[in-house]
């Protein structure tokens, strides 16, 4: 059985921009082309999508990158998680009150705790909020 994991927008962006990229970001994309099951929020492609084109705004990458960039997240499996909208006005954003995260953060907290699944991000105040929760932070 291949691993899951939950995955927030900052290691997908380091999935597609090579400047974001680290050891750990790698093996996790590693992981996934083995076959391990990436879960994220719907949210999570209105993110990326909104990141790739500050990035392109922001002269980090040109709009063919940004365009192929697109392409190679569309081709890879994610599992979409819909339910945390219904969550939104209770325990994301109590998660989010509790650790000084965003709702969009929290959102992703609050997917890996009630999927009882490690937490992937490179925001350390996620990862921290996911430790003291008990979840593991990849």
């Amino acid at each position: 059985m291949s691993a899951s994991f939950i995955v927030d927008a900052s290691v997908g962006f380091a999935w597609v921009y090579q400047g974001q990229a680290t050891p750990e970001t790698d093996q996790l994309l590693n992981e996934v082309a083995a076959g391990a099951t990436v879960i994220v929020p719907a949210l999570w492609f209105l993110e990326m999508s909104n990141v790739l084109l500050i990035a392109q705004r922001r002269h980090r990458l040109t709009a063919i990158q940004r365009k192929a960039a697109l392409e190679k997240l569309t081709a890879m499996q994610f599992t979409v998680d819909e339910e945390e909208a219904h969550h939104a006005f209770g325990r994301t954003s109590e998660l989010a009150e509790k650790y000084g995260l965003t709702i969009y953060d929290a959102a992703y907290l609050e997917l890996a705790l009630r999927r009882s699944l490690p937490l992937a991000s490179r925001d350390e105040t996620l990862r921290n909020a996911a430790k003291q929760c008990g979840l593991k932070a990849l």
